[in-house]
């Protein structure tokens, strides 16, 4: 999933419903995928040409790979998006929910990828054991973090991969923001404040996993420890300035909507009276109004290969 430095928002709505995560193991029971499924692929093709950059760099980077694998994939936008970057290669989609897949296929299917695109369904990593033959290419987006131990999990998808093979980590960046310092209405650096009491909520969460190991997020050394060779490290701009067309002013007001939610009781009452306004369709102050609003975010990647 598609789907923020820890930017809670769609891609991030999939992790932390997954409970956390693309499939992971916890309880996804009660989670309405065919709900959630729409917002999950809006936002992963609004971030397309993020996604686009990266893989143009992976492409770079390895050689032509055989067997791409997804891992966390949800809906398969990105799925589809490797399948397209990648012509000469096979993907798989692996994620915990299936009915995310069921769109996977279909997705596929429709862009004439379904001769070389297959699913599977499972808790990560578990399910990747279910893998024909190790992956070229693995892209593991934001999916990690969701797992008790990442270290761990990083040296399980090192051992699917292939002698050369390269891992693919999406993790960190920069959050998502949406308006400027000053918007008019309550105290300036709302959306500062916001961040900082998502990033107190993610500490939590990750405190919480099943078997949570506290680590210091230094990609590349993890990647070391799993027996890999970091080969780069690269960060790619969404950058949709304003005025904003109508999917990306849908998709900020999802998202603040969705953080509204989540951290709303972390927020002071005047910074949740503004963010009120902000999401109050019939105020002119409104993300659905006002012509201020944009979209910049920046995820990184970090890159490293199984040895031959």
């Amino acid at each position: 999933m598609a789907h923020d430095h820890h930017q809670h928002d769609a891609g991030h709505a999939h992790a932390h419903a997954h409970g956390h995560a693309h499939g992971h193991a916890h309880d996804h029971t009660d989670i309405d995928w065919a709900e959630m499924a729409p917002m999950l692929e809006e936002q992963a093709e609004l971030y397309t040409p993020l996604y686009r950059q990266a893989m143009a760099w992976l492409a770079r980077e390895a050689t032509e790979p055989g067997l791409v694998v997804d891992v966390g994939s949800g809906p398969g936008v990105v799925s589809c998006l490797l399948a397209d970057a990648f012509p000469g290669a096979r993907v798989v989609a692996a994620d915990g929910a299936g009915p995310l897949l069921e769109r996977a296929r279909d997705r596929a299917a429709r862009l004439g990828l379904a001769d070389r695109f297959g699913t599977l369904t499972g808790d990560l990593p578990g399910v990747l054991g279910e893998l024909e033959y190790p992956a070229d290419l693995m892209w593991a987006s934001q999916s990690l973090h969701h797992l008790g131990d990442q270290r761990a999990a990083l040296a399980a998808l090192a051992g699917h991969l292939a002698p050369g093979g390269t891992l693919a980590v999406l993790e960190g960046g920069l959050p998502a923001r949406f308006l400027p310092r000053d918007i008019g209405i309550g105290r300036p650096g709302l959306q500062a404040r916001m961040h900082a009491v998502e990033e107190g909520y993610f500490a939590e969460m990750r405190a919480s996993l099943p078997g949570s190991v506290a680590e210091t997020e230094d990609w590349p050394a993890m990647l070391t420890a799993a027996g890999l060779k970091p080969t780069g490290t690269r960060s790619f701009l969404l950058d949709l300035p304003a005025p904003l067309p109508d999917e990306a002013r849908a998709y900020v007001a999802g998202s603040l909507t969705r953080m509204r939610d989540r951290i709303g009781d972390g927020l002071d009452a005047v910074d949740r009276t503004t963010l009120d306004r902000l999401l109050d369709p019939g105020d002119e102050a409104s993300v659905h109004r006002r012509q201020d609003v944009f979209v910049l975010v920046a995820h990184t990647v970090y890159t490293a290969v199984r040895p031959v």
